[in-house]
């Protein structure tokens, strides 16, 4: 297998893809036409879940989409879109080798059409629940019913994969059980870690139109001199909110012909993330649901160890974790495992997934999701005995301890992928930037009403190599849905990753689940936009 050093994913830099690079991910993309792929519905398809160990046990839910006022705690009770009335939705648990019989009823409003994909899971393609390249969406008024095999264990959400709806508060757990569990511990508590602004600010299609005019359109109060300003590097701006008091959430006209700022954030800045740290002001920052104000709080007894399973639902933020007075192990990263890592605090990009064991101390003790660059944060707090409640803007010292992000980490021995010869190599280059808002992948953004049209095409059987070129002034999560990539040679099998500004990342995956598969930037805005593209098998 073709190797990278480790570290390098994370701190070392690399000249952007050239000319050339991109005109050979062109001829290995296979985008001309007449390539014939696998269909969703393939017989195929059908045949690869037949072959997956099943225990013959069915898991039933129901699940409805609805309009809900939800209470996030100190009077903060947005109206929103949920499942079932609840933010986050009711977890969902079963054990490896179970089917999940999902039936999703769409009741939201306007004829709002909506899907449920399952992050991390490897299914089968038909039920990835990506409209349209693997489902019709989901009209209002109508119900589908999801069916499909979990056989690899893990820490996993489901959400929405239509338009901006995952930046509502249509997200839940999905925890998959392993039977033959080996790690030691005596409670589980979910950490569902989310940056809101629905229902309070305006919505997340307010967000992503005013986003969309790019900096081009948008009215900063006088000439900066410069029309240059992709990535939004202002960081003497940091903090000021350009929108006004504006009776209206939405974007709207300026007097000078461009468009109001009361989304997007200017100043967000990260080392950890290479620079720009994000898009949009969000006036809460949650875990499990409840503001830090009014924070959730798990229970326990001192000297108890405990397994925290961290999921990011969020549409536009990293969080710095950490559980002040101590150390985090971290465990399995994206449902795989890894060499056992003692941290003070992890990064967790949107769509990554962290499991972690904790043994508790005496007292009463914060979880902090450390917004990474915008000065906020969510908090939950951990009782094990007497002591007060910590301000909702308390920072932990292990926030600024050894911060680990899986670039860092290494699988564990039986989760690494076999040394065998990579068959393809495909290189992806991340383009755009915030003047024009014109996030895409090779430079083309996504086409929803052609989901076929410029493939990256691979076949069965085959080591696939992804090298990616991230060529704007901004960090990536790039998720791929199906499978599961190694980073690198020794690296974490993930199936989301953090891919930073002007720099290289090379994942390795078997290509073992046919059909068609979205690969795409896991900020929901980038991903809307067009950061996004069909990773097609061969028929």
């Amino acid at each position: 297998m073709n190797s990278i050093n480790r570290r390098s994913v994370l701190l070392a830099g690399l000249g952007t893809a050239g000319a050339g690079a991109l005109a050979a991910c062109t001829n290995a993309s296979g985008s001309g036409s007449g390539t014939a792929l696998i269909d969703p519905n393939a017989s195929v398809v059908a045949a690869t879940e037949r072959k997956r160990k099943s225990t013959g046990h069915q898991r039933k839910v129901t699940l409805t989409a609805a309009p809900a006022m939800i209470d996030l705690g100190g009077g903060v009770m947005p109206k929103t879109w949920a499942f079932d009335g609840r933010t986050p939705g009711r977890e969902v648990r079963l054990s490896v080798g179970d089917t999940l019989v999902a039936e999703l009823s769409n009741q939201l409003p306007n004829k709002a059409a909506t899907s449920i994909h399952w992050h991390g899971i490897a299914l089968r393609n038909d039920m990835d629940g990506v409209p349209p390249a693997t489902q019709t969406a989901v009209r209002a008024g109508s119900t589908f019913t999801y069916r499909f095999l979990a056989d690899a264990p893990g820490t996993y959400f489901f959400h929405p994969h239509v338009g901006v709806q995952l930046d509502r508060g249509l997200y839940a757990p999905l925890i998959v059980e392993d039977p033959k569990e080996t790690l030691a511990y005596d409670d589980e508590w979910v950490v569902l870690l989310d940056d809101w602004i629905d229902g309070v600010t305006g919505t997340p299609d307010e967000v992503f139109a005013e986003l969309r005019q790019g900096m081009d359109g948008m009215d900063m109060g006088e000439s900066t001199g410069s029309s240059d300003m992709e990535g939004h590097d202002m960081g003497d701006m940091g903090g000021m909110d350009m929108g006004g008091d504006s009776a209206s959430p939405a974007a709207s006209p300026s007097s000078s012909g461009g468009m109001s700022m009361r989304f997007m954030l200017m100043g967000a800045e990260s080392d950890l993330l290479g620079g720009d740290a994000g898009d949009v002001k969000y006036p809460y920052h949650l875990i499990n649901g409840r503001v830090a104000a009014d924070p959730d709080v798990y229970t326990g007894k001192p000297g108890r160890k405990v397994r925290l399973r961290i999921i990011n639902a969020g549409g536009d933020t990293a969080y710095r974790v950490a559980l002040g007075g101590h150390k985090l192990t971290i465990t399995h990263t994206d449902g795989f495992p890894v060499r056992h890592q003692e941290v003070d605090a992890l990064l967790v990009g949107m769509g990554e997934r962290y499991d972690v064991l904790v043994t508790l101390g005496d007292g009463v003790f914060p979880l902090v999701a450390l917004a990474e660059g915008k000065n906020a944060n969510g908090l939950a707090l951990v009782r094990t005995g007497s002591g007060s409640k910590p301000p909702a803007t308390v920072r932990p010292k292990e926030l600024d301890g050894m911060i680990m992000a899986a670039s860092q980490l290494r699988t564990a021995d039986d989760a690494r992928l076999e040394s065998v010869k990579t068959d393809a190599t495909h290189q992806i280059k991340l383009t755009g930037g915030m003047d024009k808002y014109n996030w895409a992948i090779n430079g083309r953004p996504f086409d929803m009403k052609d989901p076929e049209a410029s493939p990256i095409v691979i076949e069965e059987g085959q080591r696939v190599r992804f090298d990616f070129f991230n060529d704007t002034d901004m960090w990536h999560p790039m998720h791929l849905h199906g499978h599961t990539y190694q980073l690198g040679a020794l690296g974490p099998r993930k199936d989301t990753a953090i891919v930073l500004p002007k720099k290289k990342l090379s994942v390795f995956f078997d290509a073992d689940n046919p059909g068609q598969w979205m690969l795409h930037c896991h900020n929901a805005y980038h991903g809307e936009a067009g950061m996004m593209a069909n990773v097609a098998y061969r028929g």
